[in-house]
């Protein structure tokens, strides 16, 4: 019994040793640290599978959260949030949709919102606590604003113009026919939600009659129908020519900056046949302070390159294309996250990061910053200015080789 017991014990120890042998990671490598050792190619694949419940679609759209790179490492914050998960706000005039910092926590300096107006629908007469950044990507809309000084505009925007309205600043928009519009506004202040607006509905409705009177020198009968409820977006008349709405506020005389700006007319700052960004800030659209923005172009198998910001969170809107984006920290931390046309993404002041186009056709995004103007450092353009013989120290690459690093902030790499 004692010597069947011990060749027991002995082959049940084989097999279990077959069994670690299975499951152990694979050893270190390059694509492969071992910090400690993760994803895939060092799993049993027997523990791979996802037995449990699982939404497919939903994983379809992620691929990257289900099978993560065994570069990634640590623990990071959900760098991903979409405007295709959050309920839309309906009413005559159009919709709107909104991600704050209360829906988005890794969202800590902005708050933004997909707008669409019917032609002739109205955002009506308002303004925020906040400063707001629009971009249109549908359609036409005509702005009003008034200034601090008094000074009044009207104009008509288009696809890739852009407004900026400083905070308190009032102002209304209104789509156009024959389709009325689509654009995505943007508030520097992370918590700003569309129903913590001031309107001059509710203000109007919720201020006495003999206040009102005397305030615009009215009987205060000249109110008895107004709504008893703020308006939000409502269905109106289609506006007239620009023109004459124009001539019927230029008594105020205009404002010393516009408060509109065209961003896709502007000369890309970066371009090559791979892909091209286009930037504006307070540099040359003036008026916008606190919101530094660019619209990156990348094509099928191109990346943006290795990079990041050290005055600002990125802040993303992923306006057409698949793409795929590598956040890393300190600790090391790298979290891999994929993302598609009205999906949201964040990378972090100052963490590296990098954008790779993995669909078939070109990658359009939207950054955002809360900041004056576009900064950028280059990893590229950082270790090609450092001398050759501390960099190679560091990464055991031949001089030689390093100098065929990129120099300068190209921007857009193509594919490998």
């Amino acid at each position: 019994m004692e010597d069947l017991s011990r060749r027991t014990l002995l082959a049940i120890g084989a097999v279990g040793g077959v069994a670690m042998a299975a499951g152990a990671a694979e050893a270190a490598s390059f694509g492969n640290p071992d910090e400690p050792a993760e994803g895939a190619i060092n799993a049993n694949p027997a523990a791979l599978s996802d037995p449990g419940p699982h939404n497919s679609a939903l994983e379809a759209q992620l691929p990257t959260l289900q099978s993560p790179p065994p570069t990634d490492v640590g623990d990071m914050p959900m760098m991903w949030s979409s405007f295709n998960i959050m309920p839309r706000r309906i009413q005559a005039g159009g919709w709107a949709r909104q991600i704050t910092a209360a829906d988005f926590p890794a969202s800590k300096a902005v708050s933004a919102v997909d707008m669409r107006l019917g032609p002739g629908g109205i955002r009506e007469l308002h303004w925020h606590l906040a400063a707001e950044w629009g971009l249109m990507t549908k359609g036409r809309c005509r702005v009003t604003a008034l200034d601090q000084y008094g000074h009044a505009t009207v104009q008509d925007v288009g696809a890739g113009d852009l407004w900026y309205f400083p905070s308190g600043c009032p102002h209304s928009l209104q789509g156009l026919g024959p389709e009325g519009c689509e654009f995505l506004i943007v508030f520097d202040d992370a918590y700003q939600s569309e129903f913590n607006t001031l309107l001059v509905t509710d203000w109007i409705a919720h201020t006495p009659p003999e206040i009102l009177s005397q305030n615009f020198g009215v009987p205060a009968d000249t109110f008895k129908n107004i709504p008893l409820h703020d308006l939000w977006i409502f269905q109106g008349k289609e506006p007239g020519p620009l023109a004459a709405d124009q001539a019927a506020v230029a008594s105020a005389g205009a404002p010393a900056e516009p408060f509109t700006f065209s961003l896709t007319a502007t000369k890309p700052v970066k371009q090559n046949e791979w892909g091209s960004i286009q930037l504006a800030d307070s540099r040359t659209f003036k008026l916008s302070k606190t919101i530094a923005a660019a619209i990156e172009t990348i094509k099928p198998g191109a990346m943006r390159q290795m990079h990041w910001h050290p005055n600002a969170d990125e802040w993303q809107y992923w306006i057409k294309g698949r793409g795929r984006m590598t956040v890393f920290n300190a600790g090391p931390r790298a979290q891999t996250f994929d993302f598609g046309p009205g999906d949201v993404g964040v990378a972090p002041k100052s963490q590296g990061h990098y954008i790779q186009n993995t669909g078939d056709e070109d990658v359009q995004v939207l950054v955002i910053f809360k900041a004056p103007e576009y900064q950028e450092v280059d990893l590229s353009d950082w270790l090609t200015h450092t001398p050759p013989e501390l960099v190679a120290q560091h990464l055991n690459i031949d001089p030689a080789v390093l100098a065929r690093f990129p120099r300068g902030q190209l921007g857009i790499k193509p594919a490998g």
